[in-house]
């Protein structure tokens, strides 16, 4: 298909700073291929002068290679690639580096654990601590701020900022650049160097810029260090797609592009050739409400189409039951099921649904690896309580319990390999009040022992108290007790359909051995594809669910400030532009016994419930 006006505009265009506003199914690789193929054959660039940087790997490869199959492979010259690898071989020249000096995912993990264990104590054990910590560790290089004026939103100030010295010190002694540095110490380098940043302008003169509405403010300076003098800065990109502030991306440095750069030319691409109009329409209406944006309105090319339909249902469970029944007759159709996604905004949301998709039968692939909630730290408190109770008085189960919620027993009390509680509470015959709360314990298990999973679950949490001690433990994380009680519903209502801890722990084991096959299977396998509204970006199908569309969902809870709505309403756009032929948006009146609102944004979009 021929470039439509607005492409060819973009494509044709020459020397100096342009910005692209590409809505989605606008056709931005098509320009961004067409663009670099224009600068070599009708403009005489030489091919290595032209860079082309996207946000992954995978998006560079697919560029790449769409570029090389439209030139034959005529010109190997054109350089393609990610941030952090342009970056990181602009230091590897300058430094003599090599794939050995990169920080691995393994010895990061390593490294902040046995951290976290030194200077965080009664943190450990918390799985998603350690993602928290490396994600503020990001910010702080992000920012470029000192860690003695950083107050940490996941830790005690004091833990985080320990674990900060020790893990850039870790790096130091062992020569080692996590991704975060890539990008500091290049910034800091064209700082410092201005010969070698002189070199790198020549040799890149001109720059191609992928989802440009996902910079960091680091990256957004290296590169116009890079781009200077000339600033042939060619960006691409869509502000209304901008969902990786959690990042560091920051919408307003495109946003304000025409600021920095008064003389950039603008071109709208606003043709979409993948949404029908019946889809497209409420998409718009809904984005439209966001303030901070530049003024557009995608033009659906496919007229037409089913509308979009917004579905309520009593519970989550009658929701997946309505998607298995729908994904049961699309495949009855003979219609390939690989064309069906279904979105939701956390990994947690899943499980329900798997449990669902493996009881109806239906194939399904994921787009991420989801983390299982019987892997988290809580479930397995739930799980050593319960095997306690069962008689399995290991001291390993114990220590895991003994405190949660705390009973200020001492760890240095449990030596023996089993904890006979009995025994325990005549360890302290000067502490009545230790006794009597170890004897409590000890009934508690008996009564534990006797119940089936719900009802036990249903115990711990408020007889036991570990909801207490949840809400306690997300105060000193600096956490919004509802991550936490989400996760324990979750873990709690699984339990529901199960009468022993035995059958329900054979569940747990079918469903992670599920997620592990599913994590490893091929692509091309038929299957509907589950991912979260995130990682959907950059992905098309022709008929799209997007589940639990209520209020603290979508918008998440987290949201409370007008930017982070904005950013959960560009989340939702995103996740609405998914869909070529069908789009159903799904919400429930209730979930764990607790009344649901349908989200705000249905109304913004123009559709009523059915």
């Amino acid at each position: 298909m021929s470039p439509d006006p607005a492409q060819k505009k973009a494509i044709t265009h020459k020397d100096g700073p342009m910005l692209v506003l590409a809505g989605p199914g606008s056709g931005k690789t098509t320009v961004i291929v067409g663009r670099a193929r224009a600068l070599i054959e009708k403009a005489h660039i030489p091919p290595a002068h032209i860079l082309v940087v996207t946000f992954s790997r995978a998006s560079a490869r697919e560029m790449k290679e769409r570029f090389d199959r439209e030139t034959d492979g005529a010109y190997p010259g054109v350089t393609f690639g990610t941030f952090h690898g342009i970056f990181f071989g602009i230091l590897k020249a300058a430094y003599n580096l090599s794939a050995q000096n990169i920080l691995s995912e393994k010895e990061k993990r390593e490294i902040l654990n046995a951290l976290i264990l030194s200077k965080g104590r009664g943190l450990e054990g918390d799985d998603d601590l350690l993602a928290d910590i490396a994600r503020e560790i990001s910010l702080v290089k992000e920012r470029r701020i000192s860690v003695d004026t950083y107050y940490s939103a996941c830790c005690p100030d004091e833990v985080f900022r320990a674990v900060y010295r020790g893990y850039t010190g870790a790096l130091r002694e062992r020569r080692l650049l996590d991704f975060d540095d890539m990008l500091l110490y290049c910034a800091r380098l064209f700082e410092k160097r201005p010969d070698i940043l002189a070199f790198w302008q020549k040799k890149f003169t001109y720059i191609l810029l992928d989802e440009f509405q996902d910079i960091s403010p680091l990256q957004y300076e290296i590169i116009r260090r890079l781009a200077s003098p000339e600033d042939n800065l060619f960006i691409v990109g869509d502000d209304d797609q901008s969902i990786y502030r959690f990042r560091g991306a920051r919408p307003e440095i495109m946003l304000n592009f025409g600021k920095d750069y008064p003389d950039a030319a603008c071109v709208v691409l606003n043709a979409n050739y993948r949404s029908r109009e019946a889809i497209l329409d409420p998409a718009s209406r809904l984005i439209g409400c966001n303030k901070k944006r530049f003024s557009k309105k995608g033009e659906a090319r496919k007229k037409g189409g089913e509308p979009a339909m917004a579905r309520l249902f009593e519970t989550p469970r009658d929701e997946y039951r309505f998607l298995a029944g729908a994904i049961r007759q699309i495949r009855e159709k003979g219609e390939p099921l690989s064309e069906t996604a279904i979105l939701f905004r956390t990994n947690l949301e899943a499980e329900y649904l798997v449990r669902v998709l493996m009881e109806y039968q239906i194939p399904f692939r994921l787009k991420e690896r989801i983390q299982s909630p019987f892997s988290h730290w809580i479930c397995r408190d739930i799980l050593s309580y319960l095997h306690f109770a069962a008689g399995e008085n290991s001291r390993a189960n114990f220590l895991r319990i003994m405190n949660r919620p705390n009973r200020y027993i001492a760890r240095d009390m449990i030596s023996a390999k089993e904890v006979d509680l009995y025994a325990l509470s005549r360890s302290y015959p000067d502490k009545e009040w230790m006794e009597d709360r170890i004897l409590e314990l000890a009934t508690q298990m008996r009564i534990l022992k006797s119940l089936p999973p719900f009802a036990a679950i249903t115990f711990l949490r408020r007889a036991v108290k570990y909801d207490e001690y949840i809400k306690d433990y997300a105060s000193k994380r600096n956490l919004r007790v509802e991550e936490l009680t989400e996760i324990l519903d979750t873990v709690h209502e699984s339990a529901r359909d199960y009468r022993t801890l035995d059958e329900w722990e054979a569940f747990m084991d079918r469903y992670e051995k599920e997620l592990k096959e599913k994590a490893s299977s091929r692509e091309e396998e038929d299957g509907v594809c589950l991912s979260t509204l995130h990682q959907a970006k950059g992905l098309e199908f022709d008929r799209v669910f997007i589940i639990n569309v209520n209020e603290e969902t979508i918008p998440y809870r987290k949201a409370v400030l007008p930017e982070a709505i904005e950013e959960e309403r560009r989340l939702f756009y995103v996740g609405m532009t998914r869909a070529r032929e069908s789009l159903v948006l799904c919400c429930v009146k209730s979930q764990f016994e607790k009344k649901k609102v349908p989200s705000r944004f249905l109304k913004e979009a123009g559709l009523s419930l059915t």
